[in-house]
């Protein structure tokens, strides 16, 4: 009997450590949802490590928010580390960029000016624009860490105040104030809706990096080359599989595609806010998160390739690289295209892109043919043919990128970068340093993916608390007379600057498209586009049967169609080095980074 007894609890032994055995040697799984660039990394890393990695995205084609450009320009190692290092593990070859385009060029009045000819030919414009400069560095240089930019009652009350109201106070002249708007709003948003302190912040990382080092050199083919090259690497991809619902519970996570579920021990999830809104989570996100999935400003761009059979602008200009107008048809390059001819892609951002959000594809590229038409007459022969994208309208993006708008970095700084129990976030707008670029959706894929592995190894993570500073924005006014923000903004420092408008232009021009198009910079006053509500997380509730994860040969976009992979353009999309090291330091209006992903 004693002999059966313990017969009995040897085999008991030897099942509990198989089955601890089996558990250990159990492969982990993931989802990951998005596929732009931030998810195709964080796919990337996590099957590097040994996990069983499922990537679903909503759309047929993979690559994210891109531009239309057949190539891309970038930067070196200085300024997007990551990004290199990406190109060179894949061996993706790129071109050195000439010289002429390293540093942006100016069309005023359909004049082509380099910067040298803007010294020389509008003195006052170029002595306006050094000024600016040199005042927008004296604010970045008073951000020490700019992963902690309100890091003062005096920061932090620039996160109250809008870029335009300090231009304002700047009284700089008409052609200089239109060229600096048209380069903020394309690589960020609207001045009039884009927060201060951010400004501020953005151009503190890139202080140090020049112009030369952000555009570096050319990639022909654009961002999509480098997303086929993660796609190529990627076991199990699933294309047009929108996710619906997020179910976590204390053994894994579920994810609905419609009637179809995938288990997995954790997800990351890399798409933007506009889309994360759309997915029910149970259980539910907490306030704040949802706060800033409603109230998170993005900035607004449509992005026109305008084709021709031969260049009708004039051949001294050698336009490319970034070209900023006075004309308001925004951020523009030319390029060659594949098979002759000459490409121009035009960037139309923020309240210019608002106003159009209502006209057809068509109705657009003929309004902006129509400036450009003026200005070189032969532009209307030599037109060829158009493509175009819209992230303005699209339900899934809300806009193009993250540009925080006043008091939004007092509410909801770095919320994104910590993981809810078994989800962690992915995407450019999750990236303290670099939101808005390709170097910005790498790093955060490589973080989601290495959060992922630390919850895999039971490292826990505080709960999420938005970086605020004790005491309200008024208090600012406790400082002294002739304090840095009294140097700032001028004035007594005992009350908080009033929120302008920017100054009306020297002569008034009436009508949409004049106001668009035209020499009037005052921002157009309409109620930004109501952001997508949060879908209310339904009761928690038995998990439906879940199919398997099945395993099944990668999913490869045609090259030829791939859908490019970003930022800014033009705000491009850039670099950063870890929380620990110091970062560099950028000219925000330079960085010609291709927004997004």
């Amino acid at each position: 009997m004693s002999a059966g007894w313990l017969r009995a609890c040897a085999l008991v032994m030897i099942g509990l450590f198989s089955g601890a055995a089996l558990a250990k040697d159990k492969t982990p799984t993931a989802i990951v949802v998005g596929g732009g660039l931030a998810g195709l990394t964080a796919a990337y890393e996590l099957q590097g490590k040994g996990w069983q990695v499922t990537l679903l995205e909503a759309k047929s084609g993979m690559g994210g928010r891109s531009g239309l450009a057949t190539s891309e320009w970038i930067g070196n190692s200085k300024a997007q580390p990551i990004l290199n290092q990406y190109l060179d593990s894949f061996k993706i070859t790129t071109l050195p960029a000439p010289e002429f385009v390293r540093i942006p060029g100016y069309l005023i009045d359909g004049e082509y000016y380099t910067a040298t000819d803007l010294a020389t030919k509008q003195p006052a414009t170029a002595e306006a624009l050094k000024r600016y400069e040199k005042t927008l560095d004296d604010l970045a240089r008073s951000i020490d860490d700019p992963q902690n930019p309100a890091a003062n009652s005096t920061l932090f009350a620039l996160d109250q105040l809008n870029v335009s109201t300090w231009l304002d106070k700047l009284q700089l002249p008409t052609t200089a104030r239109q060229l600096i708007n048209q380069q903020i709003r394309t690589r960020y948003d609207e001045p009039s809706r884009l927060s201060l302190l951010y400004f501020a912040q953005q151009t503190r990382v890139y202080r140090g990096v020049g112009d030369r080092d952000l555009r570096a050199a050319r990639l022909p083919g654009g961002s999509p080359v480098l997303a086929q090259a993660f796609v190529k690497q990627l076991k199990t991809i699933k294309t047009s599989s929108p996710v619906s619902a997020i179910i976590q519970d204390k053994d894994g996570v579920t994810v609905k595609v419609g009637s179809v579920g995938y288990q997995a021990d954790y997800v990351v999830l890399a798409v933007p806010l506009r889309a994360l809104a759309k997915i029910q989570m149970t259980p539910g996100l907490d306030s704040q998160h949802l706060a800033a999935l409603k109230g998170t400003n993005y900035g607004w761009r449509d992005q026109l390739l305008l084709k021709f059979k031969t260049p009708v602008w004039e051949p001294r200009a050698r336009m490319s690289g970034e070209i900023f107008s006075n004309a308001g048809l925004g951020m523009l390059w030319i390029e060659p295209a594949l098979k002759g001819g000459a490409n121009v892609v035009i960037n139309l951002s923020g309240d210019n892109a608002r106003l159009l959000q209502a006209f057809g594809d068509k109705q657009m590229v003929d309004q902006v043919l129509i400036r450009l038409h003026a200005f070189y007459p032969q532009a209307r022969g030599s037109f060829t043919g158009y493509e175009v994208r819209r992230y303005s309208t699209d339900a899934g993006m809300g806009g193009a990128y993250l540009a925080y708008g006043p008091g939004q970095i007092s509410k909801y700084w770095r919320l994104w970068e910590r993981p809810v129990q078994r989800v962690t976030f992915a995407g450019e707008h999750t990236d303290a340093l670099y939101p808005g670029t390709l170097e910005g959706a790498l790093r955060s894929g490589q973080r989601a993916a290495s959060q992922v592995q630390d919850l895999a190894a039971g490292k826990s993570f505080d709960p999420v608390k938005a970086a605020t500073v004790a005491g309200a924005a008024g208090a600012a006014a406790a400082a002294s007379k002739g304090n840095f923000f009294t140097n700032m903004f001028g004035g007594s420092s005992d009350k908080p600057a009033k929120s302008t408008e920017p100054a009306k232009q020297e002569e008034a021009k009436p009508g949409l498209f004049k106001r668009m198009f035209g020499g009037d910079e005052k921002p157009v006053e309409k109620p930004a586009a109501k952001p997508v509500e949060p879908a209310a997380a339904p009761a928690v509730a038995p998990a439906a049967p879940v199919a398997p994860v099945a395993k099944q040969e990668p999913v490869k976009a045609a090259p030829a169609k791939a859908v490019p992979v970003k930022k800014p353009v033009a705000k491009a999309e850039q670099s950063k080095k870890t929380a620990a090291k110091p970062a560099p330091v950028k000219k925000p209006v330079a960085n010609t980074q291709a927004k997004a992903q």
